[in-house]
């Protein structure tokens, strides 16, 4: 299957970049032996795990699992859910209590750097076994301590019905009549700002969904946005993304992440001086609500606009395309589609509490409840062979990114923000987006803040 392949593609192409070949050996790593997690006699029985999670959106559904693991096995799992841009701080400051987590995630290469001491080695685990790509996780020495559990993919989600309303007006002046004509740019330009001064009669707000620019809550633009320009400065330059070369960034296409970030601001539902309180869950309500016809985000949100009430927007009218900034050969770019987390399983937790970790994950990803839930309510793409073909997600997001892997002559934009150096930058980054959006600092600003804070903050890893 075209999509199946391209996927693991996709996920090999990261597992390049995250996989080690120096790191050394983990003196804490103690691991048991693990002969499956459906076969009882060997599994950990009446054993609590806690699970750190990384996404507050998901929190709801992380409880369900918790539940139905309970209901089908008899054991339990803990779930706890940092909020939005701390997790790190939340980790950190578990770790050395009772209250631990058995299994927490990494952020990529940078997350392993910062936490390899506490991460198992899962290779003789069952969820290693069953990975389709054995090169998808962060390894070393034949040993594996991240295992990536989804694909994803984030672009310009937009509302087909709205957009279609648009094409049938009367007096527009653009002539598209497919969004397939829209491949860089200058259409997009093009296409927005008329639906803008079209607003009133198309019954939006504004093209655009606000920009959540509150502090912890900018993420989109420090980490999804700023991965396009970024990623390709890298590719120019060849950059090991394991090596030293990450550590300096040029900013050089700082014009074209600006042509987006206006575009945003200046035809969306919101006042740019007023962005500084809103949140992403406002602006995902915005387009569920049929308030906007766009909104930058990924196919994890499908939860958050399925989720809000009065929703106007049906499944079949939601649609991905990329985000196009004026880079050349953008008419060939596809969705950024990668991985970002990894699961891992704290070594320093007791055995029979790792062997019940390493059960719930293979049951979470095996079993047929687990699978529904993973598919139907996290609206995962996952990399392990006990899924077939026939469960694939189908939520309308999930199905945006298998139809965009599907595209011939498109050109997947890889994950490149896990190597962003810390989350100090990212803040940073944030307060001169929104210092730029009411108009206190210029561009520049911005731009020179992004090379100084990415230098400081790498030099101190």
């Amino acid at each position: 299957m075209k999509s199946c392949t391209r996927i693991l593609s996709c996920i090999a192409a990261f597992g390049v970049m995250t996989s080690f070949t120096a790191c050394g050996n983990n003196k804490n790593n103690t691991s048991v032996e693990n002969t499956g997690g459906e076969q009882g006699s060997q599994a950990a029985k009446n054993v609590t795990v806690r699970f750190l999670n990384f996404k507050p959106e998901a929190a709801p559904v992380y409880d369900e699992i918790a539940k139905a693991y309970k209901d089908e096995t008899g054991n339990t799992l803990i779930v706890e859910t940092a909020a939005n841009n701390t997790y790190e701080q939340t980790l950190s400051a578990k770790m050395s209590t009772p209250e631990a987590p058995v299994i927490f995630q990494i952020n990529g290469p940078r997350g392993y750097a910062n936490w390899r001491d506490y991460c198992l080695d899962l290779a003789d685990s069952d969820i290693y076994n069953h990975l389709i790509d054995k090169t998808a996780a962060i390894s070393s020495n034949g040993m594996a301590y991240g295992i990536p559990y989804a694909v994803e993919g984030y672009g310009i989600i937009y509302n087909d019905e709205i957009i279609r309303r648009y094409f049938a007006l009367e007096n527009r002046a653009t002539d598209f009549v497919s969004m397939d004509e829209v491949d860089s740019f200058e259409k997009l330009k093009a296409l927005a700002e008329d639906m803008q001064a079209n607003a009133e009669a198309l019954g939006i707000k504004g093209v655009f969904a606000a920009t959540s620019l509150k502090s912890g809550d900018d993420w989109r633009w420090t980490t999804h946005l700023a991965n396009i320009p970024i990623a390709r400065e890298f590719s120019d330059n060849n950059t090991d993304l394991t090596g030293e070369g990450v550590k300096k960034l040029d900013f050089i296409y700082s014009e074209n992440y600006r042509n987006i970030f206006d575009l945003y601001l200046n035809n969306s539902t919101a006042d740019r001086k007023m962005l500084g309180s809103r949140i992403t869950d406002e602006s995902m309500a915005e387009f569920a609500l049929g308030e906007c016809a766009m909104v930058q985000n990924g196919s994890w949100a499908w939860s958050q606009i399925s989720s809000v009430q009065g929703n106007t927007v049906s499944e079949e009218n939601i649609r991905m395309m990329p985000i196009y900034m004026g880079l050349e050969g953008e008419e060939n770019q596809g969705l950024c589609i990668g991985t970002e987390n990894f699961l891992c399983i704290n070594s320093a937790a007791k055995p029979e509490e790792q062997q019940a970790a390493k059960d719930f994950l293979f049951w979470l990803y095996s079993s047929e409840t687990g699978k529904d839930i993973v598919v139907n309510k996290l609206g995962f793409i996952a990399p392990f062979d006990t899924f077939a073909d026939s469960e694939k997600p189908s939520d309308p997001l999930s199905r945006e990114v298998l139809r965009w892997l599907d595209k011939e002559g498109v050109q997947t934009i890889p994950w490149s923000f896990t190597v962003f150096p810390s989350q100090t930058f990212k803040d940073d980054f944030g307060a001169a987006l929104l210092q730029y959006a009411q108009g206190s600092r210029d561009w520049e600003y911005v731009s020179e803040k992004v090379k100084s804070s990415w230098e400081t903050e790498s030099s101190m890893l």
